[in-house]
């Protein structure tokens, strides 16, 4: 595993006088762009992507946010890349990718870089004690700019169906902090008066209540009006919001549905539905544009070239052939008579012939670096490859029980003769999990989908920050890799480039991924925008 081992976790004082000094002068006029709740830098750096018809950059990272230990970490590493024209990274990046190298060494021979990256990479908890500081640093950062623009998305756990489903027993649930970090979001808000912001959050708040009443009501109302949450807020201050997917809502009457984002109709390969509602401050006569839809990769074509792998093998010692002797277990079970008759039954069973699972044994290994030095057809997928790169990160398949290991491969291989992914009562009886509400599943009561295939000619389902748990959702479509998706595959299905370093375990990389806004998304929404930048008049 590559460590990231920051020179210092405090800036240079030099760096903090003037915006242009935290970006490099090849940036020239772009716009500056605060980015809070940052993550891994999903949106930071979509927006680092958008360009004008010169192919100069539009946007500049003057301040990035984040709290989390490892995500700040990667974060850091990303702002020292954007440092450097695109496709001219350092050679010494790629040789820490190599494991050649510390990230401490390559920082070290960089220092000009490594100070203008951790001046924008901050490390910062928001919340009330650290309200100064921070009101401090975006005022020195972004300056006499009349245009740029604040972007990010208050941690989303508490609204989202599963974190509420989990958190619903708790006496703080309406008490929890992750309701109401939105408010710091809103004080940099009323603080900077940004001509422009983006808000992402989780579809669930749709539905979410606090104390009984609608989450998203309350929300759009603060931010149309901040002086509604903030006390002190000068009255003039006031944001329209919209939609980047339509442009219908009739004047102050703002329906929260159309602020959901369906991420596949917009080229990103998987059913991510999320939440963006772009601000305009109400002085400014100018309207956003909209999305323009386009045809999605499936996850056969976004993750198809990376190299085959297989599972692991946990609670016992693992080597091929006893993985493989696991799985061949299965052609004992009698899966023919337990389908009952099922139109499936014959060329499941044949399948899974113990004749026809040698071919499984294929991928021998469970981590490959191996980078495919082939550039993808789809042109959304083209911009995540990266020629300079020698090896592949974060390709590496977790360990699964046998019976785990069995279920998946019979997963996978329903999902190939069926072109879908099985229920629980689409499971022979020896296949089903020891769990207490397995026959509620089974009825389709709930839980019904509790083993979910990544359909090869489909979109994927939406990667989240669960793939971190366990990976029952997230099953590899290849019945002879038989495991769930690797960090680099889901990241590729989140439009991440095959060169973007994920710091820290491979449980808080999942955690980053699964959490993160699709960068290629992220783009389409920075070029609208800037866009209104531009049409934001001087002296405004």
């Amino acid at each position: 595993m590559l460590a990231i081992e920051p020179i210092s976790e405090k800036f240079p004082a030099r760096a903090d006088s003037i915006t242009d000094q935290l970006c490099p002068s090849w940036l020239g006029a772009a716009f500056p762009i605060v980015d809070v709740f940052a993550g891994p830098g999903g949106l930071g750096e979509g927006f680092s992507l958008s360009s004008n018809e010169k192919g100069r950059s539009c946007f500049k990272s003057v301040v990035s946010i984040e709290r989390d230990i490892f995500s700040h970490q990667t974060l850091l590493l990303r702002h020292f890349i954007r440092q450097f024209r695109v496709g001219e990274a350092p050679d010494e990046y790629y040789t820490f990718l190599k494991g050649g190298m510390t990230c401490e060494e390559m920082y070290r021979l960089h220092p000009e870089a490594y100070a203008h990256a951790a001046s924008s990479a901050l490390r910062i908890s928001l919340g009330p004690e650290s309200r100064t500081e921070v009101k401090k640093i975006i005022r020195n950062r972004v300056g006499s700019s009349r245009r740029w623009a604040l972007v990010g998305g208050p941690p989303c756990q508490a609204y989202s169906l599963v974190g509420r489903s989990r958190m619903m027993g708790r006496k703080d649930f309406a008490e929890d902090e992750r309701h109401t970090l939105y408010l710091e979001y809103l004080q940099i808000i009323v603080d900077h008066r940004p001509p422009v912001f983006v808000m992402e959050n989780v579809k669930g708040l749709l539905s979410a209540t606090i104390n009984g009443k609608s989450a998203i009501t309350r929300i759009v109302r603060d931010l149309s009006h901040p002086g509604t949450a903030i006390p002190g807020t000068p009255d003039d201050l006031s944001y329209k919001l919209y939609s980047l997917t339509e442009q219908d809502m009739a004047e102050g009457d703002v329906d929260p549905r159309l602020f959901v984002i369906r991420a596949e109709e917009y080229g990103i390969p998987q059913a991510r539905h999320r939440m963006f509602i772009v601000g305009i401050r109400g002085d400014l006569k100018v309207r956003p544009g909209s999305l323009k839809k386009m045809i999605a990769p499936t996850v056969q074509e976004t993750i198809g070239s990376l190299p085959s792998i297989r599972s692991g093998l946990s609670k016992t010692k693992d080597s091929p052939t006893a993985w493989l002797s696991e799985l061949q277990a299965i052609s004992t079970m009698n899966i023919r008579r337990q389908l009952n008759g099922a139109v499936y039954a014959g060329d499941i069973a044949k399948a899974l012939d113990s004749r026809n699972l040698t071919k499984v044994s294929s991928p021998r290994a469970i981590s490959s670096s191996r980078y495919i030095m082939r550039k993808p057809a789809h042109n959304v997928l083209r911009s995540l490859y990266d020629s300079r790169l020698s090896v592949l990160t974060a390709h590496e398949a977790r360990s699964h029980m046998a019976s785990d290991l069995r279920r998946y491969l019979y997963a996978a291989t329903f999902a190939e003769k069926t072109g879908r992914s099985p229920k629980l009562a689409d499971f022979p009886t020896s296949l089903l999990p020891d769990h207490k509400n397995v026959e509620e599943g089974r009825s389709g009561k709930m839980f019904s989908d509790r083993f979910r295939v990544q359909l090869a000619d489909h979109v994927a389902t939406t990667i989240t920050s669960h793939i971190s748990k366990d990976g029952h959702y997230f099953i590899h479509y290849d019945p002879a890799q038989c495991r769930s998706l690797t960090v680099r595959e889901a990241a590729r299905l989140q439009t991440f480039p095959d060169n973007y370093f994920f710091a820290g375990p491979r449980t808080e990389q999942y955690h980053q991924v699964g959490n993160a806004v699709p960068p290629q998304l992220a783009r389409q929404i920075a070029d609208i925008v800037a866009e209104v930048l531009h049409a934001v008049p001087d002296g405004q």
